[in-house]
């Protein structure tokens, strides 16, 4: 069977009409085309829809079946284009978004997130919380829409954008010598001869290389007592007055008793966080949307 969706719109009209000249009116199409579309329509069904005479047209019991059926499949037609249109325009869909532990405490970030949840409620978004290393792979095979991650060594297939450069903070006890130290005078070589709590090389975040690289250039190689997994477990950890650390400026805003945030008076004690998606495979409209979000001035 060769059946379009016109005749089914066409029969209905009849259907709905019980009338040719009405229901030709209605389609905007001249009678006679459409008494031969009806009928091309019985000729591939075998069945006779209609029971019409010079006078009456009405349904057989083949037609009012085939009449409820019909309107399910325009139903379906009717709602598939409009979830299509409203998946081109961002309305609804779903995101998957990659972020390092770091993300929800940096403002531009939250602050994102929050408007699009109110201008795109029917979009889901499945956030998945990842190190900058470990999103690599996902962003690359498609799991991942976007990520939110600090700056690395890239694939060719995946792009970045800046979302901020934030500084980086030394994580100290309270009660610290390095606390009692001028307001901006803090500097690397003052963290020299200090204990470490930091990120195992395993876990593989990027934060690693990136701040060991830094002391390395001011030729400090840091003692490292405690290695662990998570940036909020390094900060309880030197609440317990295990050793210091080093951490970006969004880590300032988690409040911990017994540990106090101090800047580090380096002109490259800086650290990016970068918006990454791939190259060659468009972004939803609903990603687009974000992403202008994201990079939208504060």
């Amino acid at each position: 069977m060769n059946i379009e969706l016109r005749h089914l719109r066409y029969f209905v009209a009849v259907a709905e009409e019980l009338h040719f000249g009405r229901a030709a009116e209605r389609l905007r199409i001249s009678q006679p085309p459409l008494s031969q579309q009806i009928k091309a329509l019985e000729e591939m069904l075998g069945a006779r829809l209609l029971a019409r005479n010079n006078r009456n047209v009405g349904l057989t019991q083949a037609g009012e079946m085939f009449l409820k059926e019909a309107y399910q499949v325009l139903d379906q037609v009717n709602r598939a284009a409009e979830k299509a249109t409203r998946l081109e325009r961002g309305e609804i869909g779903e995101l998957m978004i990659g972020f390092t532990s770091s993300a929800p405490f940096i403002s531009a970030v939250s602050r994102s997130l929050r408007t699009f949840r109110q201008l795109s409620p029917n979009v889901h978004i499945k956030m998945r919380e990842i190190n900058t290393k470990q999103q690599l792979v996902p962003l690359l095979n498609g799991e991942l829409d976007l990520g939110v991650m600090r700056n690395t060594r890239l694939p060719d297939a995946l792009q970045h954008q800046v979302l901020l450069r934030e500084p980086l903070l030394a994580v100290v006890p309270n009660g610290h010598p390095l606390v009692h130290k001028a307001p901006g005078t803090l500097r690397f070589t003052d963290l020299a001869q200090e204990p470490f709590v930091f990120f195992s090389r395993e876990v593989g975040t990027a934060l690693y290389d990136e701040i060991l690289a830094l002391l390395a250039n001011a030729g400090i190689a840091p003692y490292i007592t405690q290695e662990v997994g998570e940036a909020m477990t390094i900060i309880g950890l030197v609440a317990a007055g295990l050793g210091i650390s080093i951490l970006p400026t969004s880590f300032g805003r988690v409040k911990i008793d017994g540990v106090t945030y101090l800047p580090i008076a380096e002109p490259d004690a800086m650290t990016e966080v970068w918006l990454v998606y791939h190259c060659s495979r468009p972004l939803s409209a609903a990603a687009r949307t974000l992403v202008a979000l994201m990079l939208k001035p504060a």
